[in-house]
């Protein structure tokens, strides 16, 4: 029997950058008294709170049942779990693992390198932003371009790439500008970009090393499974997947799980 189960969120978990919904927060919930679980994305901490802890908490998870609870942050290359204090849920008792931020330079030139892209192609939509809002975002480990910006509503941000075809010309421009990083497609408007190796396949890496488990204990949960997807690694790495088209997908896979336990 595995002994991890390991998911990206938006689209996996969730409609994109929206909190996971009921169901989905109650078969974690349940999951947690039997797996470690593991979402690992390209989110920054805040919004793994917002997306799935909060859910979680407000479904009645228990401190205790939260310490099984793994955050793989900016696609694990941060990691955060909790230590429960007391009986009561507090934010305050998550504790940074791991960080390997990028330098300042590195985040300068790899936004110069994704905004001229966008710009050079008409794929800057400064324009769309909603007040306080950004297209590009420093998330310590990675860069992350957002076309729409994170507070856009979810059918433009379906609606802007369907098909990644905007994004793969931002990611071939910005790869002559800036060749010695990766660029990941993620999400519905997103790109990551990284350092070498810094992708889904270091953290699952980072997992194995922290969790202490082979990768044989795990299975993993994605929608960007095909090559240049941002869940790629995880399968070049011949950990057991399972590709989703929606969060309706994977509360079916978890179900069953549950089932026969």
């Amino acid at each position: 029997m595995k002994k991890v189960l390991s998911f990206d969120i938006d689209q996996t978990l969730n409609i994109a950058k929206t909190p996971v919904p009921d169901e989905i927060a109650d078969l974690l919930t349940a999951c947690l008294d039997h797996f470690e679980i593991c979402p690992i994305s390209g989110q920054k901490f805040d919004q793994f709170l917002i997306q799935i802890v909060n859910r979680l908490v407000e479904r009645g998870a228990k401190p205790s049942q939260l310490e099984h609870l793994h955050l793989f942050v900016a696609q694990g290359t941060q990691y955060y779990r909790y230590r429960a204090n007391s009986d009561t849920y507090s934010e305050g008792d998550w504790e940074q693992v791991y960080n390997f931020p990028l330098k300042d330079e590195e985040v300068a030139k790899i936004t110069n390198a994704i905004e001229t892209a966008a710009k050079e192609l008409g794929y800057w939509e400064e324009d769309e932003l909603q007040p306080g809002d950004e297209i590009i975002e420093n998330r310590l480990s990675q860069v992350t371009f957002s076309a729409l910006g994170q507070k856009a509503g979810t059918e433009e941000k379906y609606a802007w790439d369907p098909d990644t075809k905007k994004r793969e010309k931002i990611v071939a421009r910005a790869k002559e500008l800036a060749p010695e990083f990766d660029y990941e497609i993620g999400g519905t408007t997103s790109i990551n970009a990284i350092t070498p190796g810094m992708n889904k396949q270091f953290g699952m890496n980072k997992l194995l090393e922290q969790l202490n488990v082979e990768k044989s204990d795990i299975l993993y949960f994605g929608d960007m499974t095909q090559p240049g997807g941002n869940d790629y690694p995880v399968v070049q790495m011949g950990i057991d997947t399972i590709t989703v088209r929606s969060h309706e997908d994977t509360a079916f896979a978890l179900r069953g799980i549950l089932g026969v336990i």
